[in-house]
């Protein structure tokens, strides 16, 4: 764990919040004060301006949640295990951080210079990090770029529809998208699978 600020952790978690909900331009410095308890004082002993709370948020996302899938697939040697405990991981990090979800997916744009190019350089690292699980499952059918960014947008879109506190907990939602990521939502019957096999998909 990471030794963070917890008013800190509570400025970021706020600023999440009031950024899924209003977006980040509709948001003022103000705003995020009043939601998060903060004077503005308060606020600027942390931060100089709204940007660097975006890019906070965005940064310390992807740093937990690849310090975190790296720590799942350790000790793992089967490759669809490994694939598995990766979708496990994702799923259920996001299904605790839907509102960090939301900002990663609408307002990485926002962001500029050194800031930019350390997100991208976190996201480039956690889609390669996938990519190479991919490369390892044996008879795979796609391209381990396409296959991962199509696995993401499987994973990635869940705060538009899913509820935690719902009747599916979130290692069960994981379970459901690893099983039809890597089994299909129809299962081929033994004559298909022969043809398949026969001709080469």
């Amino acid at each position: 764990m990471h030794p963070y600020d917890q008013r800190l952790d509570a400025l970021l978690a706020a600023a999440a919040k009031t950024f899924a909900e209003r977006g980040y331009h509709a948001t003022s410095m103000r705003d995020l004060a009043r939601a998060s308890g903060f004077s503005l004082a308060g606020m600027y002993h942390y931060v100089e301006r709204k940007q660097e709370l975006l890019f906070q948020i965005q940064d310390r996302c992807f740093t937990e949640v690849i310090e975190g899938a790296r720590e799942a697939v350790s000790d793992l040697s089967d490759p669809e295990a490994k694939l598995r405990a990766f979708i496990q991981h994702h799923v259920t990090f996001f299904a605790a951080h839907m509102d960090e979800m939301k900002v990663l997916a609408h307002e990485e744009d926002e962001l500029t210079g050194t800031m930019r190019a350390q997100v991208r350089r976190r996201k480039k690292e956690y889609v390669g990090l996938l990519e190479e699980l991919l490369e390892g499952v044996p008879g795979a059918q796609a391209d381990p770029q396409i296959a991962a960014y199509a696995l993401f947008g499987m994973m990635n879109w869940i705060y538009t529809w899913y509820h935690p506190a719902g009747p599916t907990p979130p290692a069960a939602l994981a379970e459901e998208l690893a099983s039809l990521f890597l089994n299909g939502y129809v299962a081929l019957n033994p004559a298909t699978a022969r043809l398949v096999a026969t001709h080469g998909g």
